[in-house]
């Protein structure tokens, strides 16, 4: 039986967390990686593994398996030396199971539109880029030319085959944005919703969802970035893309 199929939320004692956490923290200046990159090699927040190292959370079987898979030597006394996780181009079922080859045709730099949240004649432009990141075995995308740089986002992309959408999703610190988005047209535009936090004066915060668009870059010959008002040259043709989320159904807003 393989060792996955053993894995199990069983605690480790504390004399065991130690041994263990000490010959981490040996392997991670012997080969002077970070404890950012051990985290992802083993796919385990840098919030658990700096409180199993640091002694305020014991080790479990799963968590310590996934580290020996990621380091490739063992951290428990007697047991078979865990050769390194192959890379995988089947992405995780939490994702949709989707393999590297059957979503290429997702890979690409759009131009993100929605409307901005602090002015209603102007249209939020920004750079997306999706590509297939390998030590995470998924798509995932990466936000950029924002002017509100703060809050660029990483996120993971899922792809299920039974709805026929696409969900651009960050999930930090217990919060979530949620975009979904229709499978590209023959042009490669994505339209859909985008379910977020808006905010406002001070640290208020307020629920806000919204039509968004994705335009491949090669379709814009100069796009505008930023808050993007009524008098640019783009103003018109993003308008355009937003009125046909809901013109054409891509999705619905419903008013009481």
């Amino acid at each position: 039986m393989q060792m996955q199929d053993k894995l199990t939320d069983r605690q480790l004692s504390d004399e065991q967390s130690r041994e263990i956490a000490e010959t981490i923290r040996e392997e991670l200046a012997r080969r002077r990686i970070s404890r950012q990159t051990l985290a992802e090699q083993a796919k385990l927040s840098l919030s658990t593994l700096e409180k199993v190292l640091g002694g305020r959370r014991p080790f479990t079987l799963a968590t310590t398996v996934r580290l020996e898979q990621a380091l490739g030597v063992s951290l428990r006394k007697n047991p078979v030396v865990l050769a390194p996780q192959p890379a995988s181009d089947v992405a995780p079922d939490s994702l949709g199971s989707y393999a590297h080859r059957a979503v290429t045709w997702l890979e690409d730099v759009y131009i993100t539109l929605r409307p901005s949240f602090g002015d209603k004649d102007a249209i939020f432009a920004y750079r997306t880029e999706i590509v297939w990141e390998p030590k995470v075995s998924s798509l995932v995308f990466r936000e950029g030319d924002r002017t509100d740089a703060a809050y660029e986002h990483t996120g993971e992309v899922a792809v299920p085959h039974q709805s026929g959408f696409i969900y651009l999703v960050i999930i930090k610190h217990g919060q979530h944005r949620v975009i979904t988005v229709s499978r590209p047209t023959v042009a490669g535009e994505m339209y859909g919703i985008i379910s977020t936090l808006r905010a406002g004066p001070g640290s208020q915060l307020t629920p806000i969802a919204a039509p968004i668009a994705y335009v491949p870059l090669r379709n814009i010959p100069q796009p505008s970035l930023g808050r993007v008002a009524p008098d640019d040259d783009n103003h018109a043709l993003y308008r355009k893309h937003l009125r046909r989320t809901v013109d054409e159904s891509f999705a619905l807003f419903l008013t009481l």
